[in-house]
């Protein structure tokens, strides 16, 4: 079921031949050197997409076109370093996937646990109970094949466990006319529009928690004259509390001790109930379930609860919304995205 040792991403890379390039900059790419440096591989050398290098260096080292390192190396393996989901890149990806030997380091976006294969032992019974929580065998292939691929960096494993998210709307989470539906992270509207679209446009009413200023202002210009709509400035939490926040306008705005004095809120104490909750809140959705309990429990809302922002959150917030609320169906699907972002938890009252 799932790899041994001897298949990790780091056990691998020590036996590895073959000159190691890192592909991208920027922060990933420091974290992809510090995991090599760590284990005492070496990187042999670094390239970006061609419209973006410039003859700068990173590390010590000039940024080459992927062209200049087919030129210097007959074969060689590339880690991947930043996120890639849009077709185009993904087109250019692929390509390089089945010309050289690809692989996908998995760096976590929050915190310091990484899903090594010392961690996945450590919390191995943990996976497996996960696992065999989740109802349906696409959720378990699909559990089976992240996790594999965290431990691996395999390229093909995340490619071959997508599925659109239409098919969620078609399969799990059917949605009515009257709902009420409670956007946590809302960015800056696009999982409203998605909302809208998949109901046509009749619901009873949204709420949204957009601690961001940017983005809010953003989705309250395109959303000015909707009705039933009410956005809030609140990062989501298990309490009401003041919190720090650091926002740029992008999708990475999170909770940061370095950032501003943010009201963070726990879902229960804002609204009274709520039939389709989706939470995508960078790092606090364990938190954010917590100050979910009484709605939770009382109204037994769908979820949709991203589960890639922390190492441990593909098993942990299974086992946290089954211990919410053990009639839930819970599911796991991984929409189009490299690394392993975009896989998310899905719930469902029986």
């Amino acid at each position: 079921m799932f790899v041994d040792r001897s298949e990790s991403l780091v056990e691998r890379l020590k036996r590895e031949t073959r000159p190691i390039v890192v592909y991208g900059m920027g922060n990933g790419a420091d974290k992809i050197f510090e995991l090599c440096e760590k284990h005492g591989i070496l990187i042999t050398d670094i390239y970006a997409s061609d419209e973006f290098v410039r003859g700068h260096s990173f590390r010590g080292m000039l940024v080459k076109k992927y062209s200049e390192i087919c030129e210097l190396y007959d074969d060689f393996v590339i880690l991947l370093a930043f996120a890639v989901f849009r077709d185009d890149l993904m087109e250019r990806v692929d390509r390089m996937a089945h010309e050289h030997t690809l692989l996908v380091p998995d760096t976590p976006l929050f915190g310091e646990d990484v899903f090594d294969y010392d961690y996945f032992e450590a919390h191995y019974d943990e996976i497996v109970k996960a696992r065999d929580i989740l109802c349906d065998d696409l959720s378990k292939s699909v559990f089976t094949d992240i996790v594999n691929a965290k431990l691996t960096g395999d390229y093909f494993l995340l490619r071959r466990c997508e599925t659109e998210r239409s098919e969620v709307f078609d399969n799990i989470i059917k949605l009515g006319t009257h709902e009420r539906y409670v956007d946590l992270g809302a960015y800056d509207g696009d999982t409203i529009t998605e909302f809208l679209a998949q109901t046509g446009g009749m619901y009873s009413k949204i709420t949204a928690f957009e601690p961001d200023d940017k983005n809010r202002a953003k989705l309250e210009y395109k959303y000015a004259s909707l009705d039933g709509l009410k956005v809030y400035p609140y990062a989501s939490w298990s309490e009401n509390t003041t919190l720090h926040f650091s926002g740029n306008g992008g999708r990475m705005s999170c909770l940061d001790e370095k950032g501003r004095d943010v009201e963070a809120r726990a879902l229960d104490s804002v609204v009274m109930n709520a039939t389709y909750i989706k939470m995508d809140v960078e790092g606090a959705e364990r938190e954010t379930l917590n100050g979910c309990k009484r709605i939770i429990t009382k109204n037994k809302p769908s979820l949709a609860v991203s589960a890639y922002h922390r190492a441990g959150d593909i098993f942990n917030l299974v086992l946290q919304i089954h211990e919410l609320c053990p009639d839930y169906k819970i599911y796991l699907r991984h929409h189009k995205y490299v690394p392993a972002w975009e896989t998310n938890v899905y719930a469902v009252d029986n």
